[in-house]
């Protein structure tokens, strides 16, 4: 079995590892990938992006399966085109794409299926926008309406803070377009989970729960990232918890994709709020999360292969997904002065000799490990409790080292 994986980053890393181990896998390709994927046990990079050059490559090489990592190819449609070639591919069509595509579409999605979420105004005019958070409670959330990379979420103490990211958002136009339109929404104050989940349209199955550390800084303090770190499972996903999650949420969204008629093969990553008054959805995403997958793939018992094979057949209600006991804590390593300017091109010590590490920023120059991006890599460690993944983790970062590599040191505390 030949198969595609599409994605470069520490996610894509992971994906590939887990899709090595089914002994039916002979060959992995990974458009573009990285110095790990380059590594990775039955993996080939391929230096390709363009999705009609992608149909090509898999028409050509008679790929058997497809799996796309990040959201923009979804969003642009790569699913749609390969299916319209007769090709095996595992995520949803660029309309089902939209609930991670466009805040406003997920909102609304959000409300018209009542799936508890902040109170929100939808904005494409900066004066009714800027006459809206004169009179709002604060703090206050705006959000881009499109695409920004994992940035485009500000959380705004005061009415100085607010006009300055509308500014930033609808005037400068930072996000190229992404933030012309706008959310305003309430603060919900409590505790982040994230859920991923897979469904083939008629049945959804929920993964292990992770936590996110988005902060740069210990004690969750500096601005956003893509991530530092994640942990599975949260230790804050008790029992009722992931019954409420399953009743008010999960099996709500799966109701509103078969009513909106939506063509969903796929993961549905859940981004939710755990409060005093019970559980809110923050967000979509249409992938898998990243670092989210670098934490939860490790204690993934069943093959995610066959996992894909049943979704795409329609037969999930049929598969039993298994998971280990224990934990696991994946730590990110980034480059000095990431999220702002960094250096790169140094050296990596130590990646060769570890069979825990997901490389992101990471190429091979002259047979060596070299760094290439803000978020580097990330080290994971496996222990029969939380404490003791994190234990293992942190001791496996200890093998690892490049000049500037800078982690959090609480990940999972």
């Amino acid at each position: 079995m030949k198969v595609l994986v599409i994605g470069s980053g520490g996610r894509e890393h992971a994906i590939c590892w887990k899709i090595s181990q089914n002994p039916k896998v002979d060959k992995i390709f990974c458009a573009p990938g990285n110095g790990g994927t380059h590594a990775e046990d039955k993996c080939t990079n391929i230096d390709i992006t363009d999705i009609e050059e992608l149909v090509n490559f898999a028409l050509e090489s008679e790929i058997d399966l497809t799996v796309v990592g990040p959201e923009n190819p979804l969003i642009e449609g790569m699913v749609d085109k390969f299916r319209s070639k007769g090709l095996n591919i595992f995520g949803p069509t660029s309309e089902a794409a939209m609930l991670e595509g466009s805040k406003i579409y997920s909102k609304d999605f959000m409300k018209k299926y009542r799936i508890k979420t902040a109170e929100y105004g939808v904005f494409n005019d900066k004066d009714e926008a800027l006459k809206y958070i004169k009179e709002c409670e604060y703090p206050v959330v705006i959000k881009a309406d499109g695409l920004a990379a994992g940035k485009g979420v500000s959380i705004c103490k005061n009415y100085k803070e607010a006009r300055f990211t509308i500014e930033d958002f609808m005037v400068k136009d930072i996000f190229n377009g992404a933030g012309k339109n706008v959310v305003i929404e309430e603060f919900l104050e409590g505790v982040e989970a994230s859920i991923l989940t897979i469904t083939d349209g008629k049945s959804i199955i929920p993964f292990m729960s992770a936590k996110d550390h988005k902060q740069i800084y210990d004690g969750g303090k500096g601005p956003n990232t893509g991530g530092m770190g994640a942990i599975s499972p949260n230790p804050y996903c008790s029992k009722e918890v992931l019954k409420d999650f399953e009743k008010n949420i999960m099996n709500p969204t799966l109701k509103g994709i078969q009513q909106e008629n939506l063509d969903y093969i796929g993961i549905i990553f859940f981004g939710i709020m755990i409060t005093k008054k019970g559980i809110y959805l923050l967000e979509y995403n249409v992938r898998m999360g990243d670092p989210e997958t670098q934490a939860v793939l490790p204690l993934m018992k069943s093959d995610l292969v066959e996992l894909i094979e049943a979704s795409l057949e329609g037969k999930l209600d049929k598969f039993d997904l298994q998971w280990e006991k224990g934990a696991c804590c994946s730590v990110v390593a980034a480059s000095k002065g990431y999220p702002g300017k960094y250096s790169t091109g140094f050296t990596i010590e130590g990646m060769e000799n570890s069979n825990n590490i997901f490389a992101a920023g990471v190429k091979i120059k002259n047979g060596e490990f070299i760094t290439s991006g803000g978020r580097v890599l990330s080290v994971y460690g496996l222990g029969n409790n939380l404490d003791k993944a994190i234990e293992s983790a942190y001791n496996n970062l200890k093998e690892v080292s490049f000049q500037g590599m800078y982690f959090r040191t609480d990940i999972g505390r």
